[in-house]
C-alpha cells in the first residue's frame, strides 16, 4: 500500500479489457493512490466482462486482505466497467466514496436511487457516442444530482473512446475532490 490516508482507485474495466487495462489511466489520475483493479468474472464471447452485482462483502475481504479504507474507494470505470460503478451508486449508498465514470449509461431505470449527498462523480462523456447518447449522460447526471451527488459532466467532441483530454479531465476533477 503506497499512501495509507488516500483513496483507494477501484478500477473497472470496460467489455473484453482485463485487470490491467486502467493501471496507466489510474496514474494519471493520481500516482500514489493504492489501486484495486479487478477482472469481470463473466464471459460474453470469450471476452471478460461485469454483469451481475459483486457479491457481497468483496469489497471488505480486500480491505482486509490489502490493508485499505474500505470506506474510501473511488471506482474507476470504463463503458462496461462504469455502468458496474454507476450500479453500485445506484444500490448502496456506502460503497463507494465518488466515482469516475467514463462513457457510462443509466444502470438502471426505475429504482430509487439511496442517499449519495457528499459522494462525488465525474462523468466523461462523447457529443457523438453510438453506444451512450448525450440524453443518457445527462439524465445520468441529473439521476445522481437528485439523491444528492455531486456531479461534473465533461463532455469531449468524441464518440465512446476514451481520450486523454478525458482523462486530464478526471485528473483535475479527482485532484479538486480528493
Amino acid at each position: 500500500m503506497t499512501a495509507p490516508k488516500k483513496p483507494t482507485l477501484l478500477l473497472l474495466h470496460g467489455t473484453g479489457g482485463t485487470e490491467h487495462d486502467l493501471i496507466p489511466l489510474a496514474s494519471r489520475i493520481d500516482p500514489e493512490a493504492n489501486v484495486l483493479s479487478v477482472r469481470g468474472n463473466v464471459l460474453e464471447n470469450g471476452m471478460p466482462r461485469f454483469f451481475r452485482r459483486l457479491s457481497e462483502g468483496v469489497f471488505d475481504e480486500a480491505a482486509e486482505k490489502y490493508s485499505f479504507d474500505r470506506h474510501n474507494i473511488v471506482a474507476i470505470g470504463y463503458s462496461n466497467g462504469a455502468n458496474i460503478a454507476g450500479s453500485l451508486l445506484f444500490h448502496y449508498s456506502d460503497a463507494l466514496a465518488g466515482a469516475i465514470l467514463h462513457h457510462p449509461m443509466v444502470p438502471r431505470r426505475g429504482v430509487k436511487l439511496p442517499d449519495l449527498t457528499g459522494k462525488n462523480v465525474f462523468i466523461g462523456a462523447g457529443t457523438n457516442d453510438p453506444i451512450c447518447s448525450p440524453e443518457e449522460s445527462e439524465e445520468l447526471k441529473s439521476l445522481l444530482e437528485n439523491a444528492g451527488a455531486n456531479v461534473e459532466l465533461f463532455w469531449d467532441n468524441m464518440g465512446h473512446q476514451l481520450t486523454m483530454r478525458e482523462v486530464e479531465a478526471a485528473s483535475a476533477w479527482f485532484t479538486s475532490n480528493y
